[in-house]
């Protein structure tokens, strides 16, 4: 998995009833866009993940 900041962070839900979690990629810390990523969730908090496979990373559209 790799990122860049300014993606956007989506964790699906692996629960009935639980929110999936958005946010937005802060900071990349790996080599070559690779986790752990620094991120800023849509409730504001900011956290250190290192996504799983219920995670999508979606890139940020570029503006020409």
């Amino acid at each position: 998995m790799q990122a860049t900041v300014g993606d956007h962070f989506h964790t699906h839900s692996r629960s009935v009833g639980m929110a999936d979690q958005r946010g937005e990629i802060i900071e990349v810390r790996g080599a070559e866009g690779e986790p752990p990523y620094l991120v800023r969730f849509e409730d504001g908090h900011e956290g250190l993940v290192y996504p799983g496979p219920d995670t999508v990373i979606e890139r940020q559209q570029s503006a020409h």
